[in-house]
């Protein structure tokens, strides 16, 4: 009977799911889908690689409200369409892992208890992702699950791009930079090693631009800097997030407006970015289609923040010889590509835009002395990779089992 692994990527409104058959060293996509409208009216829904509709279920509005009854449905299909112990193990993204956890990590008691004390430093991810651990631990609890870490690809930057210029007290404490949408920069990195093995080796920023966004600057596959630092909520412009800020702006919001410390937090991670600029939406389909001027302030500061970011990387870098684009905004907008390639011509960055209306995968032209390449990522997939290499660790005769049945 094949064996399988399942990857949760749980959030305050959806969660994110993929199914991949383990082979020996390597992992097929089954499905992938989601769990959406949480809170609202919930809707279940599996697809085929392809894209097909394998399975779909939607829930009367305010039903279904915990991950537990949200995800016993997804198990159970798991089960009748694959058989009853065909899922051995289920690898979560956890947004966060402190100063403790540098590689991904099987879950237990112990593990679970130190995840808790890092909620306060991702106040907007941690909960959700813990929720489906402890969700899948109450239906499930013979499965191994396994936490992949968005900061853990960050680990390796130097010191002096870790510390933050605070009293040694708070540096001791684990009061540093960490960086985020670590998954995704791991699963990029060994794409862009397939893809130009020798460029993957030189001075390459990474842009996952997405509701949530961040630049990576990489050196030889390995992250040197990048533009999130304590929390998600610092670096560039986002969706709903204000990215870098004035620390006196959050002083002057307690002193003077009256806002105590839960009101600024949910300003700053829900009312600001793209939404809180524009005052129409977070997502940039809606504001690119907009003909309201505050839409067109909104992407300008957005494009703005990214080419400021990726000068101070350059710098760090000494120079840049790849930018590659991902995620949501970096996939799909050709025109957020263009503006920000047209803005760094300074760098000798010479956009096609030809390729780039097509999407393609390199979109500079011959001349340009920096090669901008676009690439979808694959967080899910690099997530089953880890959890799929923890299993065989923990069961080296799985696939053993998996040829004699």
């Amino acid at each position: 009977m094949p064996k399988a692994v399942l990857t949760l990527n749980a959030g305050s409104s959806s969660i994110k799911f993929a199914l991949y058959e383990l082979g020996h060293s390597t992992q097929r996509l089954i499905s992938r889908g989601m769990i959406e409208g949480i809170g609202e009216a919930p809707r279940f829904t599996a697809c085929a690689p392809d894209g097909a509709v394998l399975e779909s279920r939607a829930w009367q509005p305010a039903a279904a409200a915990s991950h537990e009854q949200l995800l016993q449905p997804l198990l159970a299909w798991i089960t009748a369409h694959l058989g009853d112990e065909a899922l051995v193990a289920v690898g979560h993204r956890v947004v966060h892992g402190g100063a403790l956890f540098h590689s991904p990590a099987r879950i237990d008691p112990t593990v679970l208890a130190e995840l808790e004390k890092l909620v306060p430093l991702a106040p907007l991810h941690q909960p959700h992702n813990l929720a489906a651990v402890k969700a899948v631990g109450s239906l499930r609890p013979d499965l191994l699950q396994v936490a992949c870490f968005d900061t853990a690809f960050h680990h390796g930057m130097p010191a002096v791009a870790q510390r933050l210029p605070l009293p040694r007290s708070y540096t001791d404490a684990g009061v540093r930079r960490y960086g985020f949408h670590g998954i995704s920069y791991e699963y990029l990195a060994g794409r862009l090693r397939a893809l130009a093995p020798t460029l993957s080796k030189g001075r390459v920023i990474m842009a996952h631009l997405g509701n949530g966004a961040s630049l990576c600057a990489m050196r030889h596959g390995r992250s040197i800097d990048t533009s999130m630092s304590f929390t998600a909520l610092d670096g560039l412009m986002m969706g709903t997030r204000c990215g870098s800020i004035d620390p006196g702006v959050v002083l002057y919001l307690q002193n003077a407006c009256g806002l105590d410390v839960a009101a600024v937090e949910h300003l700053l991670y829900h009312d600001c970015g793209l939404l809180g600029v524009s005052g129409i939406s977070n997502d940039m389909r809606s504001l690119v289609e907009s003909e309201d001027p505050r839409a067109r302030e909104a992407i300008d500061l957005f494009v703005y923040r990214i080419v400021k970011e990726i000068g101070a990387l350059t710098a760090v870098l000494g120079g840049l010889d790849a930018l590659v684009f991902s995620a949501g905004i970096g996939e799909h907008a050709a025109c957020i590509r263009s503006e920000v390639c047209d803005a760094l011509a300074w760098l000798g960055v010479e956009c096609d835009e030809l390729a780039n209306d097509r999407h393609e995968t390199s979109i500079s032209t011959p001349r340009s002395a920096v090669r901008v390449l676009v690439v979808a990522t694959d967080e899910e997939a690099m997530i089953a990779a880890h959890t799929a290499e923890l299993m065989r660790a923990r069961s080296p005769l799985l696939m053993e089992e998996r040829r004699v049945s």
